[in-house]
């Protein structure tokens, strides 16, 4: 299934799933169609509710059975068709152009990987950007910071001038656990997902002094995550998808994600430790390309009017289009303390 939330025409925040023509189901009405018409549940508004909540975080915290549930009521209601009703006499399926589809999860926790695409790794030390890097680092975003397909990256201006992306694989967990191995990491795998990790590199020069960076990838709108979760079921290799993201129409960043320096099994063991809670979002860093790496930095930031898609093969593509400040907010930003030397 490919995972989607949406706000419905009532302005209601629902999860859904895209059908093979592009159309939107709703997944918990579809779950109370399918446990009524099919499962003869007497309580099958109620059991819906438990089993396929309208929440995406609350669905994968159901794990393997309100997934499986999910894609028993999906089937269903397709095999009905588009004008069926609801057990509420509500629609089930919309057309993409009657609703609002936003960032598909929001995560109690969302991990970043850095530095795993060693060539990610080797642009920044010819571009003598980078202090040395472990094959991999782990460091968390600001999940207020997420933002779903077609909403607006913002340049705020006053802060940074030099905006870059950064095209992830990034991928979503079905079940909380703790310290568990390698071997089991792929039990804890739900879907995955395509991440723009959109970064402000002058920000992120200062910061890496000290070896540390976060602000520069938290600024509010900074982190495009969808457009939706492809289901772990979908992927048989996520190591063997080609990745690529666009400006303007123009490739920037093209790799393939059997390039990772170590494999999503060990880094999702390996963060364990920290704990994991169901719907939780692991990136898995990003590849060679940016624009703070190439032969002329500065006409390859972004600026206002520019547009990304960020497109990884068997997920989709994720298209956000660059903003300025006051297009945003409709004011100029009020002055901010100056970032002090060390």
């Amino acid at each position: 299934m490919r995972l989607v939330t949406f706000h419905n025409p009532a302005g209601q925040s629902r999860i859904g799933a895209r059908t093979a023509s592009g159309e939107i189901v709703d997944l918990n009405s579809a779950c109370g169609l399918y446990l009524r018409d099919q499962e003869h549940e007497a309580a099958f508004a109620r059991l819906a509710d438990a089993l396929v909540p309208a929440n995406m975080r609350a669905l994968f915290e159901g794990g393997d059975t309100s997934l499986e549930a999910a894609r028993k009521a999906f089937d269903h209601v397709q095999a009905l068709g588009p004008e069926v009703r609801g057990i509420r006499s509500e629609p089930v399926t919309y057309a993409e152009s009657q609703v609002t589809i936003k960032a598909p999860i929001i995560p109690k926790k969302f991990f970043h990987t850095a530095g795993n695409f060693r060539e990610h790794h080797e642009e920044a030390q010819r571009a003598k950007f980078s202090h040395p890097v472990r094959p991999w680092i782990v460091f968390f975003q600001n999940i207020d910071a997420i933002i779903g397909p077609d909403e607006p990256v913002i340049i705020p201006d006053h802060l940074t001038q030099e905006v870059d992306y950064e095209l992830e694989l990034a991928v979503v967990l079905k079940k909380s656990g703790k310290h568990f191995s390698e071997a089991e990491a792929g039990d804890y795998i739900g879907g995955y997902v395509i991440f723009n990790d959109v970064t402000a590199r002058d920000i992120q020069r200062e910061e890496m002094k000290s070896g540390v960076f976060s602000f520069c990838k938290g600024i509010d709108s900074f982190c495009p995550l969808g457009p939706h979760i492809v289901t772990a079921d979908e992927i048989s290799d996520p190591h063997n998808l080609a990745m690529e993201l666009r400006v303007n129409g123009e490739p920037r960043q093209r790799s393939h994600s059997g390039k990772m320096s170590v494999k999503i099994p060990q880094i999702i063991a390996h963060y364990s430790s920290m704990g994991y809670s169901a719907g939780d979002v692991l990136s898995t860093g990003t590849v060679s390309g940016v624009a703070a790496f190439s032969a002329d930095p500065k006409a390859w930031y972004l600026k206002p009017g520019d547009v990304m898609e960020c497109e990884i093969e068997q997920i989709g593509v994720l298209r956000n289009p660059v903003i300025s400040w006051e297009q945003a907010y409709g004011k100029k930003p009020e002055p901010v303390l100056a970032r002090q030397s060390a």
